[in-house]
């Protein structure tokens, strides 16, 4: 390492002890760092349904103990010697996003890239490459980490170098309000801005209000300026907010019985051009599928639990993508920043930040969709 700490090192941690046990706050110990690899102090980390799954043991090739998080914000501590990026100093403040191999042909056109086919194992598994992990209990059990190539829900974090955005100059605000960057917001914004590219005179059906959707339906209605974007969702409030934001029409989910036939009636008749879901619920991602028009677009970006499973009539459809890539974090979020700095990405109004020691109350909440974006900041570890 260039400088840095004695190991091993004592940190706390916000981890699940065992599959469908809830989140517990645990010391635990940091027992190396790899020379591709930094330490970084976590101050903010977004709350996310796929760290649910991790949590309801849905993932199966990890093992318990584990530390979730998967995007997050926070102050570099110690940089290993084979870190490439330069640029980057101890002291410095990161978004934290997914990994990759960055040796394959999709990384490297487009490092790091969700097309690299080591993308499942390298941020789902818990673990590194070659199965080791940085982190154990006092006792000396190993502990699961890694996850994304960060487990940001921790006071101090081993991170890939590929997980780190370097952005200069953030205030402790906007490291709260862009936590979520380095999955949600670029996942929802990227499918509008990078895959759709929709005109302003096409139409945009987004199922689900969460985080996800929420910047797909700001790149949309507020970056591109989509007419007509449809907004369907089961929580009346966030429907509400959305016709704030842009939408022009909302559909509720409870009380529509006909989701795609409203669709329809809203569209005359021609259905979408592009629909996005960011629920992974099957039933969601059928009528996702149902209400496009003639060569239509759709991408279903939600976290689905493994064996989830939809029907297709493929021959309706010249097009159809059920899978989208963002790729080029490193470049896609500060493009994100730029727009929220302009008004054209305001994601201070849909998420909320709680005190990492009320993350029962936040899990909550989020669980239940009172709130669409949750941050934990970590006030418990100051």
């Amino acid at each position: 390492m260039k400088t840095g700490p004695t190991f091993p090192i004592e940190t706390t941690a916000l981890l699940v002890p065992s599959p469908g046990s809830p989140f517990t706050i645990s010391p635990v110990l940091i027992q190396n760092l790899r020379p591709n690899e930094l330490l970084v102090e976590i101050k903010y980390s977004g709350l996310c349904h796929t760290d649910f799954l991790l949590r309801d043991g849905a993932l199966p090739k990890v093992t318990y103990p584990s530390i979730p998080g998967h995007e997050g914000t926070g102050t570099i501590l110690a940089i290993g010697p084979a870190v490439k990026n330069r640029s980057l100093s101890i002291g410095d403040d990161v978004l934290l996003s997914f990994t990759s191999c960055n040796e394959c042909h999709h990384c490297l056109e487009q490092s790091p890239s969700t097309k690299c086919k080591l993308m499942p194992p390298l941020n789902l598994s818990c673990v590194r490459d070659d199965g080791t992990t940085a982190y154990q209990m006092q006792d000396g059990t190993p502990v699961s980490g890694h996850f994304f190539g960060q487990s940001s829900f921790a006071k101090i974090a081993v991170v890939s170098e590929l997980s780190v955005v370097p952005i200069k100059g953030m205030t402790e605000e906007e490291m709260g309000i862009w936590a979520p960057m380095g999955c949600g917001y670029q996942t929802g914004a990227g499918t509008i801005l990078d895959v759709f590219k929709p005109r302003k005179e096409d139409v945009v059906v987004i199922f689900g209000m969460g985080g996800v959707g929420f910047a797909a339906l700001m790149a949309a209605a507020l970056i591109l300026e989509v007419e007509t974007v449809i907004a369907v969702d089961l929580v009346q409030e966030k429907l509400d907010l959305a016709k704030e934001m842009g939408a022009r029409w909302v559909i509720n989910g409870k009380e529509t019985l006909d989701v795609v036939g409203e669709m329809m009636k809203i569209t005359g008749g021609k259905g979408a051009d592009f629909a996005v879901d960011t629920t992974g619920v099957g039933k969601v991602v059928q009528d996702m599928v149902q209400c496009l028009g003639q060569g239509g677009t759709a991408a279903s970006v939600g976290a689905p639990a493994p064996g989830v499973k939809i029907e297709v009539d493929v021959g309706m459809f010249f097009a159809l993508k059920e899978e989208a890539d963002t790729g080029r974090g490193w470049q896609f979020i500060p493009r994100l920043i730029q727009a929220y700095k302009e008004g054209k990405f305001p994601v201070d109004k849909i998420s909320k930040v709680y005190p990492v020691e009320d993350f029962e109350k936040a899990i909550a909440d989020t669980e239940s969709g009172k709130v669409s974006v949750v941050m934990l900041g970590q006030v418990l570890w100051r």
